[in-house]
């Protein structure tokens, strides 16, 4: 027998963005977030367009993607609620808490995760981790905040770099800067998350255990994984 060749990253993200479709509500208004895996479930959506109406899209790159297959993008205030909402993760562990935040666009990402009654997070199996923290935390931060963030996470035991595009800190579609936060060990993420939130200068943390996903389709050689929390 041929043995079964392993499935490449890429064909995982294709397995749970194709996997995604079914929790679409026909009829209704979907979230849809930012990045790799989520651009394979925007290609996957053009099959079905004609089952909604519109999107809330997290970053002005996804927008750009859901507007060339013919999906209009409503902004965030001209709906009330969501019935789903799909991203996917840089890290996500057994409860449903979140690392995101690679591609720049957690502010956004929150914000339409908090309008949505399911957070659907679509990945590969590489994502699923015991204790978030390996991934470097983003954080979203007022330029002239940056060095009184880059202390406070000093005291906690972390170091955060600036993100930088080139040889200039890079720009999120709000407008900011990220931090790039490395050696937390995230013990509690709802705690660290209420935390952080609360220091000045801080826009959006990029833990998200308010905003926790309930359903993880995770890619696995296997085929698709569902964890629901």
């Amino acid at each position: 027998m041929t043995p079964t060749a392993t499935p490449t990253q890429d064909e995982l993200k294709a397995q749970v963005a194709q996997a995604a479709l079914a929790y679409l509500v026909p009829g209704q208004i979907i979230g849809v977030g930012t990045g790799s895996t989520v651009n394979q479930f925007i290609e996957a959506l053009a099959r079905v367009k004609d089952q909604m109406p519109a999107a809330v899209s997290s970053s002005e790159a996804s927008t750009e993607r859901l507007r060339a297959i013919g999906i209009a993008v409503l902004d965030a205030n001209e709906v009330e609620r969501l019935s789903v909402y799909i991203d996917g993760a840089d890290e996500i562990d057994g409860q449903g808490c979140m690392i995101k935040g690679g591609g720049a666009a957690l502010t956004r990402e929150k914000i339409v995760a908090a309008l949505a009654e399911r957070f659907i997070c679509i990945a590969d199996e590489s994502k699923l981790v015991e204790k978030l923290g390996a991934f470097p935390l983003p954080v979203e931060v007022v330029p002239m905040a940056c060095e009184h963030v880059v202390r406070r996470f000093q005291s906690l035991g972390g170091t955060a770099s600036l993100r930088m595009r080139g040889s200039d800190p890079l720009v999120t579609d709000n407008g900011q800067h990220i931090l790039d936060v490395r050696g937390l060990s995230i013990e509690d993420p709802l705690a660290l998350e209420s935390a952080i939130n609360q220091w000045p200068g801080v826009v959006t943390v990029g833990i998200f255990a308010h905003q926790r996903a309930q359903v993880c389709l995770l890619g696995t050689p296997k085929g698709v994984r569902t964890l629901s929390y």
